[in-house]
Order: structure tokens, then sequence, then C-alpha cells
């Protein structure tokens, strides 16, 4: 026998009042319990039946966060929001019915969250669950651990106004503009959540970067403000964001990667074993114990799950306890429960007092509703900005309904699209295609997504956007001397140079020691030595054929350890700059120490391969056996793999792309292999210059007079001297090289200055 629709109302309606009337007893219980006696830990005395946690307590309690004023008049002195004013208690003896009222609870908020409709908030209130998760303290203590993102920190204003974006294309012939934004307005205030909803290229991302001060470009129009100021230096150091790609390095363990962010961005007033603890805090708080000591992996290494990779990017920014905080699509491939968790994450921090911006694809209906507000945009416009809880009010106010029950995001994502399959016609909508008389604007019988996008923007514009950019104008409540500490010019640092350098020295050679010490880089040199030693097996150089063999294997060696640094150098700025500009956007060193670090850190791991492959080479070749000349030849080999390293530093950052630096590598490689005096002795003059710019032809010379000057006073037409001049051309490249890549870092401008 099946209930009739008058049926299921009688069962929702007596779900309703047994919900309410168990809400009504929890609420006597709980008022009993503030009347009885409290005992020093903060434990009711006056029964079994009223034990309160210390978090059920706060959220029934006012707090002094960030974010709204009091009706007392204290501009300072803010309010929790709302949502955590919701009553979450947990009773020792919950009975039976207590149970029951949760699962009729439950059943409730199930039925409203994807139908569209709002519950009233008393009603919400109600119908909250209950779960030990919401108890973290320790009750035998009777104390509550705060937790680090709850701390106190500057209360920051955003508000944005009429925001709009270029982007020229340049093709052969005609150069294009390409509007990604138009007229975006807004605000969030601390303590808020902000949401940023909208199709695949409607301008989500972009947003997000002009937000965060991550766009500064001269077709950037509209206004920014940070408590009624525009961005500043000082706001790199308040300002967390996490990117939409994760960018970590690979052989980092969890616990190295967060300890190496809060030695370089927690402020100098720390110690290094506070800065470490508060490594630890975020690695708790984010639940990253079981992982801590396991790589993040890549595309090639075996590391953490994705879920655990998008908390480490987070715990990246959060350790610093930003004002605002930023991210870019923070639950993209991540499964619902643990997207649930992170954006419960960001709640949590917003009721802290901090503001909090997010773009999201496709939420849950339990996701879409903890967000406080919400801008919904299509095509670079703006469709809806407001609460997330009225949204669905306002387009219902406009003529757009579901048809049938559905994830409210999801009803707005179509609406977004155009799409209105599912979705009632507006009769504004309906007069406006029939008046135009066009076919075009309709498509299956319904309006075409362009004649729909056109409404819905006409609509906002129309209802709502005069009255938020009014609200805009309304100055934020907060001490002149707050404005102005944001305004501040003076970027502040979270290490000394001198520590900065010393921290990226560490983090470069624990990075890149698996990479230096492969299986595979080790089977090329050394396989490559024992080639060269069988081929020139107790060589004599008493001969003159002898003495040409062994000058041959000489210029050999000067070419492949010319060879071998400049390809392998070549691809550390292109392959770093995501990080660079990730890390430099959020002032966590200085570019002339992170520059100095890379280029040192490699100079330890570039000098053992070398040695593995002259103690092969030098003896079974049979050169000169004496401790001068073996150590002489090893300088001068050193000597040129520092400088064939700057000349790929150099194009690697002037070029910021692999192919084209590789091509001009090759060509320049090979240029100064043809022109280092072994193939060609007489070299046209015209061309003849080249080959005082090649380091190949400085190390064949230096190799030669190491080997052969107790021998002849002349080789192959060259003097043998003390090289004084070789050495002294191979010096100048190192340091010439290297000041060329980093003017090209500092030109390519990677970040915001």
């Amino acid at each position: 026998m099946q209930n009739s629709p008058q049926d299921y109302c009688s069962m929702e309606r007596a779900n309703t009042s047994l919900a309410r009337t168990k809400s009504e007893q929890l609420a006597e219980t709980l008022e009993a319990a503030f009347k009885s006696p409290m005992n020093s830990d903060g434990v009711s005395e006056g029964g079994s039946g009223g034990t309160l946690s210390g978090k059920s307590s706060k959220r029934l309690t006012t707090a002094a966060s960030p974010g709204r004023t009091t009706s007392g008049g204290n501009k300072n002195i803010h309010i929790r929001k709302s949502r955590s004013a919701q009553m979450k208690f947990e009773l020792d003896d919950v009975n039976s019915g207590a149970a029951l009222s949760r699962a009729s609870s439950a059943s409730l908020g199930f039925s409203f969250s994807f139908t569209g409709f709002n519950m009233p908030p008393d009603e919400i209130a109600d119908s909250m669950t209950f779960s030990d998760d919401d108890i973290p303290e320790d009750l035998e203590a009777g104390m509550r651990k705060q937790k680090f993102q709850t701390e106190p920190s500057l209360p920051i204003y955003l508000k944005f106004r009429d925001l709009t974006y270029k982007v020229i294309i340049k093709g052969l012939t005609s150069t294009e503009e390409k509007d990604i934004l138009n007229g975006i307005s807004g605000s969030v205030d601390p303590g808020e959540v902000l949401a940023l909803m909208g199709p695949s290229g409607s301008g989500k991302t972009t947003l997000l970067n002009l937000l965060g001060g991550r766009l500064n470009q001269p077709t950037v129009g509209g206004s920014i403000t940070y408590n009624d100021g525009p961005y500043s230096k000082f706001l790199k150091s308040r300002i967390g964001f996490v990117t939409q790609d994760d960018i970590l390095f690979p052989h980092l363990t969890v616990k190295e990667t967060l300890t190496y962010a809060a030695l370089l961005r927690l402020p100098q007033t720390l110690t290094k074993q506070q800065k470490q603890k508060r490594a630890m805090d975020v690695i708790h708080e984010l639940g990253l114990e079981r992982c801590q000591d396991t790589v993040i992996g890549g595309s090639f290494v075996r590391g953490v799950s994705g879920g655990e990779r998008k908390r480490v990017c987070i715990g990246n920014e959060i350790i610093i306890n930003p004002s605002i905080l930023f991210l870019d699509e923070p639950t993209s491939g991540l499964d619902s429960t643990t997207a649930l968790k992170t954006v419960q994450l960001l709640q949590d921090m917003a009721e802290g007092g901090k503001t909090v911006v997010t773009t999201i694809h496709q939420p849950s209906s339990r996701l879409f509703h903890k967000f406080d507000k919400l801008i919904l945009l299509g095509k670079g416009s703006l469709l809806y900005f407001g609460k997330s809880s009225e949204a669905m009010l306002y387009f219902s106010s406009i003529g757009c309904n579901p048809l049938i029950a559905m994830n409210p995001a999801e009803f707005l994502l179509d609406l977004a699209n155009g799409n209105i399959n599912d979705v009632s016609v507006p009769s504004e909508l309906e007069d406006k295609v029939q008046i135009g008389n066009s076919d075009a604007g309709k498509r299956n019988g319904k309006p075409s997504p362009a004649v729909v996008h056109e409404y819905l923007v006409e609509a906002y514009e129309t209802r709502v956007a005069v009255k938020e950019k009014k609200k805009l104008m309304v100055p934020i409540p907060l001490d002149e001397e707050v404005k102005a500490k944001v305004s501040s010019l003076k970027r502040q640092w979270g290490a000394s140079w001198w520590q900065q350098y010393t921290i990226l020295f560490c983090r470069g050679i624990k990075e890149r020691r698996h990479d230096y010490f492969s299986w595979l880089r080790i089977t090329q040199v050394l396989s490559t030595a024992i080639i060269l030693g069988l081929l020139w097996w107790n060589s004599d150089p008493n001969s003159l054929k002898g003495l040409q063999d062994q000058a041959g294997l000489l210029f050999f060696i000067a070419v492949f350890w010319g060879f071998f640094p400049v390809f392998t150098a070549i691809f550390t700025f292109p392959q770093e700059r995501a990080m660079l500009s990730k890390e430099r956007a959020a002032d966590m060193y200085r570019l002339s120490a992170y520059f100095l670090a890379r280029t040192t850190s490699d100079l330890p791991l570039d000098l053992v391969l070398p040695v593995l492959f002259l103690l092969v080479v030098y003896f079974m070749a049979g050169l000169r056996m004496s401790a001068a000349p073996f150590f002489l030849t090893m300088l001068t080999v050193f000597l040129s793999i520092i400088a064939a390293q700057g000349l790929g530093l150099a194009i690697g950052a002037t070029l910021m792309d692999l192919k084209r630096a590789t091509t001009l590598a090759s060509v320049t490689v090979m240029t100064f292999m043809l022109a280092g005096g072994y193939f060609v002795k007489r070299v046209p003059v015209f061309v003849s210059w080249i080959r005082y710019m090649s380091f190949n032809y400085h190390t064949y010379n230096l190799l030669l007079k190491v080997q052969y000057k107790h021998m002849t006073p002349v080789l192959n037409g060259m003097r043998i001297d003390s090289g004084l001049t070789e050495v002294s051309a191979l010096v100048a490249m190192v340091f010439g090289y290297r000041l060329l890549a980093y003017i090209s870092l500092r030109r390519m401008k990677l970040c915001a200055q």
C-alpha cells in the first residue's frame, strides 16, 4: 500500500514536531546546567546530565573576534558568526529519545539540502546532529586547547568594485582584446567565507588572482581595497594563497616541507624551536601525522595521496596565521568526505576572525551551505553576489526555479551555463524572446544560452547591483591606526639574509641529492669512464703517436665535462619557475638569497661524479703519475664544470622555455667545441674570437699544460706556460654567466615586487 502525498506531509510534520520537542528538552537541560555552580575546571557540579563541553559553551557566547561590532559601540569588538552559535551539545546520558531526535533531524536536513529551499536559522540549529568530533578538548582537564588557526590576527576587510580584465591576443596580422572580467563588485569581511562559483572559463581564477595581488597589469580596471587602502608590500606577509596546482618539492617529506616553510615565513621574533613546533602543530591540525615522514612525490616519485598533498599546500599557507586566505579550487580531486573536512577547516579559520576567499567547482549541497557569501560568474559577468543562503530566493524572485529536486550548486551552475532544461523559464524572458521574434534566440523550444545569460546579467544589474555598490561605500569599522598598518610599504621578512641562504642551501641539497646520485647518472658516468680507460689503456706520451692520442683524450674530457653540466643546469630555473613565483609572491625570501643558495647547493653534488670519473680514467689511461698533476687536473675539470653550469643557468634564466633553451644550448656548445682548438688549427680571423669565449678551449689548454709542462715548451703551436690566462678566463666565465642569469631573473619579474 502506497502512502498518499497527504500522508507524507503528515509524517514530515510529525517528525518536525518531534525534533522540536527534543530540542526544547535539550534547551531546558542546558539552562539547568548553566544555573548549576561550576568548579574550577569549568565542569558543572549540579548533576550528571548537565555536563557541557568547553566548545559547546563557547559557541553560545559572543567572541571578541574581528568581523562585526557589538551593540555597545566598540568598533574593534566583534561577534562570532551566527553559524558558530549553532548549538552542538553532547550529553553523557544520551537516551533513545535523543537518538531518535538526531535521526529525525538528519532526515530533515537531507530533505531540504537538495531542494534549493532554505530552513530558518532556528530550525537549522535544532536539526544539527551531534558528533564526537565536535569536542576535541580534554574533559578530565576541563580545558580546551586553542587551535592555531583561531589565533587572533589583523582583521582585513576586502572590497572590490567594477573589476575588469582584458587579455591582448596578438595574431599574425591583427591584435584582439578579449574580456575576461566585466565589472565585478563585492566584498568579504573577517569571519566570512566567500565562494567564487561559475563554469569553466568564467573567470574565477582570474578574479582570485586579482584579489590576491597576483595580477598587476595595465589591462586591469576597477578598484580593490584592503581596509579601505590599496595593495601594499606589507600584505604579502598577511596573505595566504593556495594555488590550484600542488606546487611542492617531490623529494621532501611532509614534515620537511612544512618545517622549511615555517623557518622562512614565520616572524624573526620566534626562535627556531618555536617555528618547528608551529610546523608540528599544523601537521596535527591537518591530520598529517601518519604521513609526516613520507615524501611528497610527483610524476615519477611515489608519495602521499592527493588529499594529503592538498592539505600540505593549505598548511604551507595557514602556518603563518594569515589575515586573509585565498584558495583556488581546494576540493578538486578530493572525495566528498575529504572535501567536507577541508571546507570545515576554512570555516573554522573564518570563525577565528580571518577572511577566506575560495573558488569552488561543483560543490555538494553540504559544502554549499557552509559558505557565507557567494559570487556567481558567467562568461566573466556577475550573475549574483550576496549571502549564499539567499541565492535560491533571489533566482526564485526573477522567475528561475528548479523543476526537480537538485543540489543548489548544480542549479546555479546550470543557470550560469545558460542551461534551463530543468528550470522554469521566467515570463519576462519568454516575452522578451517572443517580442524579438527570432528563431536564433531559441533552442529546443527554450531560450538559447546567450539569451539566458543576457537576461541574468540584466536582472542582477537592475535589481541588486546598485544596492550592493552602495554598501561598498560604507567605511569599515576599524581604527585609522589599523588601516595605516595595512598600507605600510615596508616588507616583513621571516628570516635574515644569511638565514634565508642557509635554509635554502640545506633544502636544495635534500631535494636534489636523489637526482644527482641516481643509479642512472652514476652508471652513465662510470660506464663512460671505463670505456675511455679501455680505449686509452696505458697510453705512452713519450712517442708522437701516444702524445696525440693522449691529447685527444684530454680534449674529450674537456668536452664531456663542458657538455654534461650545461644541459643539467638548463632545467634549473624553467622547472622551478612556478615554485619561485609562488614563494617570492609570498615574500618567503630575497631573490639574491635564493639565487646564491641555488647555485652553490649544486656544487657539492656536481663535484662527486667528476672525482669518480677521473679516478677511473686517469690511472687506466696512464696519465702523468704524480700527485700535483692529478690534483691540478681535477681542479681544472672542476673549474670547467662551474663555468659550464653558469652558461646553462644563463640560457635557462634568459629564455625560461626548455625547448628554446635546449636548442640554443646545443648550438652554443657545438660552436664552442669546434672552436676549441683540436679539430681546426688555423681558424679564420673573422671567427677566431669565438675560441676565447669557449670554456672548452681554455680547459683543453690547461689540461695540456698540466700534463706536458715538463716535456716540451711548445705543443701544437701553443706555448706551455703557467696557464694564468686560461684560469682567469674561466673564473670570469664563472661569475659573468651567473651575473647574466641573475639579471635575467630580475628582468623576468616572476612575481609582483
